[in-house]
C-alpha cells in the first residue's frame, strides 16, 4: 500500500527539505501584532523577536484545525496514498495531534497519528526515519516500532536566555521565571514524556555550554550506537556553533552536526538567545 507521510510545521524542516522527503506539511499559527500568520510561511522568528524588542506584545500560537489536516489528507490521497502516517508535535504541549485524529475520521483511507513527544528537530528526525524506511519499501507496521525506538533514545536539552516567553505561554511557573532572571542564571530545559521540564541551571553561557556537553556525553554513554546530533538556536547561531565546537572538542563522536533555527511557533515560546541540541541513536 502506498504510504503518505504528513507532519506539522514545528518540525522546522524547510519547504525544500520536505519536498525532497515527499512529506506533506500542515501549518500551526502565530498571532502577533493583531494578525494571524502561518508558521514558516507568513512569519519568521526574526520578525517576532525584533517586534517584541520594539515593544510589541508577546505572540500566541494555535494548533491547525481539523480542516487543515483534511486538506493535507485529500492532497495525499489525490497523489495515490492508500494509507497515511502523521507525525505531530508532542500532544503534551499542543492540540495538533487531536486535530489530526479528528480529520482522520473522514480521510477515506487509514490514518495513523504518531505522537512524537518532541518538537522542532525531534520531529524532523522521526520524519526522516519514516520517509527513509518508506522509500526502502518498509511497511507501516515496521515503521512504527522503529519510530518508537528512536523516540525512546531521543533527548533535547536547551538553554534559554529568558523565561518570559515560556511564562507567557504557561509552560513554566512565575517563580521559575523570577529565579531564572536572577544572577545571570540560564535555565536548561528538556522534554520529559513530551512535557517541558527543568533539566539544570547554569550561571552564565560558559557554564551552560559545559553542562550541555556533559549531558551529550552522558546520553551517548546511556544509548550506545551511532549518535545523531544536531544543534538548534533561536536567533543566536553563534551560540549553537560554540556548543557544536565544544562537543567536538570533548571528543564526542556523532553524525549530523547541522545547525538549525527553530521556527516561529517554537520561538514564540522559548524566545531569543535559546540554544541547545537534539540527539538520538540512528536505527
Amino acid at each position: 500500500m502506498k504510504l503518505a507521510i504528513v507532519t506539522d510545521s514545528t518540525c522546522d524542516l524547510t519547504t525544500e527539505q520536505l519536498s525532497d522527503l515527499k512529506v506533506h506539511r500542515v501549518h500551526l499559527y502565530v498571532a502577533f501584532k493583531g494578525e494571524t500568520h502561518r508558521d514558516w510561511i507568513d512569519i519568521t522568528p526574526k520578525v517576532i523577536i525584533e517586534g517584541v524588542k520594539a515593544g510589541a506584545d508577546l505572540p500566541t500560537t494555535s494548533q491547525p484545525s481539523p480542516e487543515d489536516f483534511t486538506t493535507a489528507y485529500k492532497a495525499a490521497v489525490a497523489d495515490g496514498a492508500e494509507q497515511i502516517l502523521v507525525i505531530t508535535i508532542s500532544s503534551a504541549i499542543s492540540g495538533t495531534l487531536q486535530s489530526a485524529n479528528i480529520a482522520a475520521e473522514s480521510a477515506g483511507v487509514p490514518v495513523t497519528v504518531f505522537d512524537s513527544k518532541q518538537a522542532s528537530m525531534g520531529i524532523a528526525h522521526l520524519v526522516r526515519v519514516a520517509a527513509g524506511m518508506r522509500d526502502e519499501g518498509a511497511k507501516l507496521e515496521d515503521i512504527i516500532p522503529t519510530l518508537e525506538r528512536v523516540r525512546d533514545s531521543m533527548q533535547v536539552v536547551f538553554a534559554v536566555d529568558t523565561l518570559d516567553f515560556l511564562l507567557k505561554g504557561g509552560r513554566v511557573s512565575r517563580a521559575s521565571a523570577l529565579i531564572g532572571g536572577m544572577l545571570n542564571i540560564k535555565p536548561l530545559l528538556t522534554l520529559d514524556d513530551g512535557k517541558i521540564v527543568p533539566a539544570a541551571r547554569a550561571r552564565g553561557t560558559k557554564k551552560a555550554i559545559a553542562e550541555l556537553v556533559a549531558r551529550v556525553k552522558a546520553h551517548a554513554a546511556k544509548f550506545p550506537g551511532p549518535l545523531v546530533l544536531d544543534f538548534l538556536h533561536s536567533q543566536d547561531p553563534a551560540a549553537a556553533e560554540t556548543l557544536k565546537r565544544a562537543v567536538s572538542d570533548a571528543g564526542v563522536q556523532y553524525e549530523g552536526g547541522d545547525v538549525y533555527e527553530i521556527g516561529a511557533v517554537i520561538a514564540s515560546h522559548v524566545g531569543p538567545g535559546t540554544f541547545g541540541y537534539y540527539a538520538h541513536v540512528r536505527p
